[in-house]
């Protein structure tokens, strides 16, 4: 198999760690996920990854919580997901660096960009956790910045469903599924791809997102490889 891509981001929700748990890590899934990545880093592609923290706690939903304190305990969930991910890598045999954008020193690197870079050079997977470091911007914007600060060619956002709709496909049967799209399409429409600070970004800085369901982890494989699945924005 030759992949189609260098380098990449892997945007990673927090709910796909928890399996059909819901909530929490399921470890088996963990490591399914990871031996995906491992077949990637074995194609000779560079892997970088962002989680979520969705299944431990979401700061938007928080109610009556100072949204900025929630925010940040959002970032510490991000940071559990990210310790769980490197340890799978490293049970697979797979060099692996965490680096969180709030300093941690005892359990994590400090995000330094050209440390990130260097990783990547020697193909280690470099899991970037605590999202930018700074409340009220999502992971989704993280996973942007990101891949615009490595200059990854693309962002593989792995999720719950099979790419991008018109619609909620829960709600509604008829909702038409994108192959592709451009990212004015994304921020005109509103489509629920990334926020749309998030969109804005890849917008601003030419990154192409991929949009595909994760239930099956060789969907990694095969978006590395150039198969047509999901949704494409470019």
């Amino acid at each position: 198999m030759t992949p189609v891509y260098k380098r990449v981001l892997l945007k990673l929700s927090g709910e796909v760690l928890a399996g059909e748990k819901g909530t929490g890590i399921d470890f088996d899934k963990v490591i399914d996920v990871c031996e995906r990545v491992k077949k990637c880093t074995e194609m000779g592609v560079e892997v970088a990854i962002v989680v979520g923290g969705g299944n431990f706690w979401r700061g938007r939903s928080s109610g009556k919580m100072d949204r900025t304190r929630a925010d940040h305990m959002g970032m510490l969930a991000t940071t559990i997901n990210s310790l769980a991910l490197v340890d799978a890598l490293e049970q697979l045999g797979v060099d692996a660096r965490v680096q969180t954008a709030i300093e941690m020193r005892q359990i994590a690197e400090q995000y330094i960009r050209n440390r990130a870079i260097r990783h990547l050079e020697k193909k280690r997977v470099v899991i970037f956790g605590c999202g930018t470091g700074n409340p009220f911007f999502s992971t989704d914007t993280a996973a942007a910045l990101r891949a615009a600060e490595i200059g990854a060619d693309v962002i593989f956002k792995a999720t719950n469903v099979d790419g991008v709709y018109d619609s909620d496909p829960k709600k509604n049967p008829n909702a038409k599924k994108y192959d592709k799209l451009t990212h004015h399409e994304v921020l005109e429409k509103e489509l629920k791809v990334m926020d749309s600070t998030a969109a804005s970004l890849c917008m601003d800085n030419g990154i192409k997102i991929l949009v595909f369901n994760l239930n099956d982890p060789d969907n990694i494989i095969k978006a590395m490889t150039g198969e047509t699945i999901g949704t494409l924005v470019e």
